[in-house]
């Protein structure tokens, strides 16, 4: 691994190595860029992790202290936990399921299409469909997904067929195993999946694209990265002009170091990103680093999110296979008859007996729980997910009454549901019910929303800047050399799973930091 000097001051520095900062990373160094990428957790591997999943929480979850407000489920089930994210190399493109939509084209411009929605802050991005397709492509063949550019299709396994039966027979017809980032034959120097079930640990078997197998190592091969786990970035730094100069952070043995940038691209999701922002005020940033619209940490989104269960007489075995393998795509229309705008995916999940137990129905004990895990084995799960509605409201802020191991406030995520989202996720459940029922089901479990893992906004684009925090790269408004690089950037969430648009736009960005940003600082 390279190692530049604390005083480079022609470095990128990136702030994560999710599927952002991780993407980015790579997308740079091949472009002779060097590059510095500062993660706060740990240089995890498959050999590291554990197939167990609670022992693989504690390895790899961002556990650091978070508060949580406001009326969402969340906040009275999982106070202390308001998103499961990971903190170590590789983020939480080590812990995603894998499934990569698309956004759709009225997704891009949803306050022209959903109107004046009360309650709601909705603004179109400063792109379109037609920007971000040739990324797409490439982010779709550098992550191997299946069911497009030739890849296949993941096998089916039970799960899935009990879910794309119980699908067809209530008339969907927009029903498969994919589009998946995990390999059905060995792609691109990973091996095809096992069918281990354990994707949500991290994926020993390393078949799921993630940036800890893909991205990094390809980055580390130029000789242009400089990965430095155990450091987390405290503050970015600037000078008199208001450009951004460098970063402070905290390495692993507790000591205060500086690195100079002439870039720093902030990747740290859409919870620390805008704290970070937030804790970097200055007296030339009063409000915090590229804040003068006031829009860092505001306008919120987690995806309006269920769980459906459908128990039945005879096994299932949910666990065998991949844990994500399927889609229903039927619902993910616009279509505003159905008392909402926006739309929502219908997904296969399946969890362990451990967090099955945990999450199936939160503070329940008893005579209801156990006949829920007496039948775990006939059980079979759907993951409902949806677009919800950015509100002002809806925000990442510091609180002051909590610190973190170095004396700094700490995030608060505060979350109401708007009318829509909860619409949206009455009508999920109602359907997945449906699904399950007209292949037998004898009882359905409504399981409420999870602590957040598609975290969203908090740092949004915007055409104008008096509306968001970036322009149409990611670039800040207010500092021409800082960078949003993860899904804090998104301007509204779509109905889709974010990841493979966060690594399209981490690919677009990095066109554009190596090409005209670049030379301009030249």
């Amino acid at each position: 691994m390279s190692r530049f000097d604390h005083d480079d001051s022609d470095v990128v520095v990136i702030v994560g190595s999710g599927a952002g900062g991780g993407t980015l990373a790579n997308e740079l160094c091949q472009q002779g860029i060097r590059t510095v990428v500062l993660e706060a957790g740990p240089h995890l591997t498959g050999a590291d992790y554990e197939n167990d999943e609670w022992k693989a929480f504690a390895q790899m979850a961002w556990t650091d202290p978070r508060t949580a407000s406001g009326s969402w489920q969340v906040a009275t089930d999982f106070p202390g936990l308001p998103a499961w994210i990971v903190k170590a190399v590789g983020g939480t493109s080590t812990h995603w399921a894998g499934a990569c939509p698309r956004f759709k084209p009225h997704e891009f411009t949803t306050r022209s299409v959903y109107g004046d929605l009360a309650g709601a802050n909705l603004l179109d991005w400063p792109i379109g469909l037609d920007d971000l397709a040739p990324y797409y492509d490439r982010a779709e063949i550098k992550m191997g997904v299946t069911h497009v550019h030739g890849r296949p299709p993941l096998p089916a396994n039970n799960n899935y067929k009990v879910f794309a039966n119980g699908a067809r027979k209530v008339g969907y017809s927009r029903v498969s195993t994919g589009p998946y980032a995990t390999n059905a034959e060995p792609y691109d120097g990973r091996p095809a999946s096992v069918q281990d079930g354990f994707n949500f640990q991290g994926d020993k078997n390393g078949s799921k694209w993630s940036t800890l197998v893909a991205e990094l190592p390809k980055a580390e091969k130029t000789g242009n990265l400089d990965l430095r786990p155990d450091s987390h970035v405290v503050q970015i730094l600037h000078d008199g002009r208001g450009r951004a100069d460098g970063v402070l952070y905290v390495d692993g043995e507790g000591v205060l170091r500086r690195q100079r940038a002439s870039v720093v691209c902030v990747a740290g999701n859409s919870i620390e990103t805008p704290r970070l922002l937030l804790l970097s005020a200055s007296a030339l940033f009063p409000d915090g680093l590229a804040n003068s619209s006031g829009q860092v940490g505001r306008n919120y989104m987690r995806h309006t999110t269920a769980t459906v269960w459908g128990q039945y007489d005879k096994p299932v075995n949910m666990h065998r296979g991949e844990t994500m393998a399927g889609v229903i795509a039927d619902e993910s229309r616009l279509d505003t008859d159905r008392g909402f705008v926006g739309g929502y995916y219908m997904e296969t999940i399946s969890l362990g007996p451990a967090f099955f137990s945990s999450f199936v129905a939160p503070g329940s004990w008893g005579p209801d729980l156990a006949m829920y895990l007496d039948d775990y084995r006939n059980t079979a799960g759907m993951w409902v997910i949806g677009e919800d509605m950015p509100q002002e409201g809806n925000r990442i802020t510091l609180n002051p009454a909590v610190t973190d191991a170095h004396g700094l406030p700490v995030a608060d995520v505060h979350f109401d549901d708007h009318a829509n989202d909860v619409a949206m996720r009455e009508h999920g459940q109602r359907q997945g019910a449906a699904v399950y029922e007209a292949v037998g089901a004898k009882r359905i479990i409504q399981t409420p929303p999870y602590p957040s893992t598609h975290n969203l906004g908090t740092s949004r684009m915007s055409e104008r800047p008096e509306d968001g925090v970036v322009d149409r790269f990611g670039r800040a408004h207010d500092v021409p050399n800082l960078f949003v690089s993860d899904g804090s950037q998104f301007t509204t969430g779509a109905g889709a799973n974010p990841t493979l648009t966060i690594v399209a736009l981490a690919i677009r960005q990095a066109e554009y930091i190596a090409g005209e940003y670049r030379a301009s600082v030249a």
